[in-house]
């Protein structure tokens, strides 16, 4: 099972206002940065129960009928969107991927902070893709947070856009004993 990240932040690392705000991020503009691509090419999206009240608020749903798994502990505090394919579940990271896994996916996009750390942190991303805003807001909802030990990434491109932003490309190395 591949499970991404495609992401985009603040040059500060915030994907988002305290308040979960995303009115920093530019509008659509017609600059195709490779998200559209990289959703087609994937089975399911996991998102936190926060990311997914967010989008839940966006008209029209973006996610199309692609598969959205929420985690959540309040599975029937939730309600789907029209027109959406959701599913509430509650698990580790490790149980969720083996889920999936024995359910035939195999391509996963992992959003949303809390979900991107603890995946990260559980060694279940392979690819992280993160495009960084010309904005600084000073605080927010940070993309990383603590882990466990060092996660070393290993470069794979980086593209600049007209409009300012830069993205980066990563793959997530073979965790190595510290030397």
């Amino acid at each position: 099972m591949k499970a991404s990240v495609f992401i985009a932040t603040s040059v500060d690392g915030f994907i988002a206002r305290q308040d979960g705000g995303l009115d920093w991020l530019p509008a659509g503009g017609g600059e195709d940065h490779g998200y559209n691509e990289f959703f087609a090419s994937v089975d399911a999206l996991v998102i936190g129960r926060k990311t997914f009240e967010t989008a839940a608020t966006f008209d029209p749903w973006p996610y199309g009928d692609k598969l959205v798994v929420v985690l959540t502990t309040k599975p029937s505090e939730l309600v789907a969107p029209a027109g959406s394919t959701c599913e509430f579940i509650a698990g580790t990271p490790g149980e969720i991927v083996g889920w999936l896994s024995a359910r035939g996916l195999q391509h996963l996009y992992i959003d949303g902070g809390l979900t991107i750390q603890r995946f990260l942190a559980a060694g279940l991303i392979q690819q992280l893709t993160v495009t960084h805003v010309p904005v600084l807001l000073g605080s927010g909802i940070p993309l990383f947070g603590p882990v466990p030990h060092d996660i070393r990434l290993e470069h794979v491109r980086t593209r600049t856009y007209q409009s300012g932003l830069v993205q980066s490309e990563y793959t997530i190395a073979p965790n190595t004993p510290d030397s």
